[in-house]
């Protein structure tokens, strides 16, 4: 958990904090989860915007890190609801896609694009969890789910992942 911060700093102070320590970590998270760079920055602006107006109600129970990717997530999942989001040409170019820490060869490529063909709940799982670095209990408290449902998802991920790759080396 982070230090809670004191009471002398301001909320624009406190927001300039967090967009400077995690708003590549969310575009990351918000780019997997929505397949497209401008909706991806959209999304982590109304994630600053949300924390920023509930700055004052966060209680510290979780980590800033966490509290943020909740958020993030929420967000997220409000614009995959749009009819509009439903319509749109999501397909994304191995260009777009993050690379994962220290990885940018073919194979790095390859299973960036092998996990952003997962099922959205299973994307999710595996980015926060290889990705953004959290634990279990992390991302279930981010995604509002119980850690053993993070844990089951991570192995599905993993079989599903597998599986695609080894068929692309078969290929």
């Amino acid at each position: 958990m982070e230090k809670a911060v004191s009471p002398a700093v301001s909320r624009e102070e406190r927001l300039t904090g967090l967009v400077e320590k995690y708003q590549e970590m969310l575009l990351k998270t918000c780019f997997v989860y929505l397949k497209d760079q401008g909706l991806a920055r959209d999304a982590v602006q109304e994630t600053f915007l949300k924390a920023y107006r509930g700055l004052e109600g966060f209680r510290g129970e979780s980590s800033e890190k966490t509290w943020l990717i909740r958020i993030a997530v929420n967000v997220c999942r409000s614009m995959t609801r749009s009819g509009w989001f439903r319509r749109v040409d999501r397909r994304f170019t191995p260009e777009e896609l993050p690379a994962a820490p220290g990885e940018t060869d073919e194979t790095a490529l390859d299973v960036m694009a092998a996990v952003m063909k997962l099922p959205a709940k299973y994307r999710e799982a595996v980015t926060l969890y290889y990705w953004q670095g959290m634990t279990a209990a992390e991302i279930a408290a981010a995604v509002g789910t119980s850690q053993s449902t993070v844990s089951g998802r991570l192995k599905k991920a993993r079989q599903m992942l597998r599986a695609a790759l080894e068929g692309r080396d078969q290929a």
